[in-house]
């Protein structure tokens, strides 16, 4: 029997990524969007609207749950679909969280409580934070590259063991086919602890340009992502996810990647060479 799944997010970082995982492993693939494009695998889902959940739901065997982008309470809106979705006879679900956030913290935590009591198949993936961060148009680092020739963060001189999001990927694919449940919570890192400024030397070195690391406050940095239109709720757990960086949470590998897929995570020094291009001044 093909396997179908529905994969929230699918258009996002990992999720487009787990989506073509699964294809190719000749699943059957629905692709959860707000505004699906015709002719196409995506099927209507809004997490804020229940209507959409039943039909996207229908056939599914597991789930790659991606929490609504820039939702302080997650678990209001997630935690009523997994029961919908318990109910309706799905048994896998996979949930992106964050290395930063504890099973029953406020958030992501919330939800991987509730999917570890009521699921009677699951994981959670805890990726520190993307490499991806430094090239997706739009965020906040990569816009600061380019427009200052720095990245602005409240991390001081703390280490992230920043992750290639095709590495969190390959593991959620593991954890949704595998015969076996894992019914655990993995955390995902990259090979090697590195400050900002570490990654910024690295993004110099391969791009030719200058790029700096620079520190601020972390009510400044709060500031800055309230700017951007983010949510003032949203904004203060990023700001407070900085803090706890300089103060030494995230300095830390975890084999996670090679225990699970077989091979080992990418290192940022080949992610940094294979996406010079878009950090190098045009002619």
């Amino acid at each position: 029997m093909t396997m179908r799944f529905l994969i929230t997010g699918g258009t996002g970082t990992t999720g487009s990524r787990v989506a073509k995982a699964l294809d190719d492993q000749g699943a059957s693939v629905r692709v959860a969007s707000r505004a699906p494009a015709p002719g196409t695998r995506q099927v209507r889902f809004d997490w804020a609207d229940p209507t959409t959940h039943g039909p996207a739901l229908t056939g599914t065997h597991g789930v790659y749950l991606v929490p609504p982008i820039g939702d302080a309470e997650p678990a209001r809106l997630m935690v009523p679909f997994l029961e919908q979705a318990l109910a309706a006879g799905v048994r896998r679900f996979v949930l992106l969280s964050s290395s930063a956030i504890e099973e029953g913290a406020p958030g992501a935590g919330e939800v991987h409580r509730a999917l570890r009591q009521l699921a009677p198949e699951w994981a959670v993936l805890r990726p520190s934070w993307f490499m991806q961060n430094f090239v997706n148009p739009g965020h906040l680092h990569v816009e600061s590259i380019r427009a200052a020739d720095e990245i602005v963060t409240a991390t001081g001189q703390g280490r992230v063991a920043f992750v290639d999001a095709g590495d969190i990927a390959a593991v959620a694919v593991r954890a949704l086919t595998d015969e076996r449940p894992h019914n655990a919570a993995h955390l995902i890192t990259g090979p090697q602890a590195l400050s900002y400024a570490d990654v910024a030397e690295a993004v110099s070195k391969v791009s030719g340009r200058g790029i700096r690391h620079r520190s601020v406050p972390v009510a400044d940095f709060r500031e800055q992502l309230v700017a951007t239109g983010m949510p003032e709720a949203f904004a203060r757990v990023l700001a407070a996810m900085d803090d706890s960086i300089a103060h030494g949470s995230e300095d830390r590998v975890d084999p996670a990647v090679e225990r699970i897929t077989g091979r080992q995570a990418r290192g940022f020094a080949d992610f940094a060479a294979e996406h010079a291009a878009e950090w190098t001044p045009g002619p």
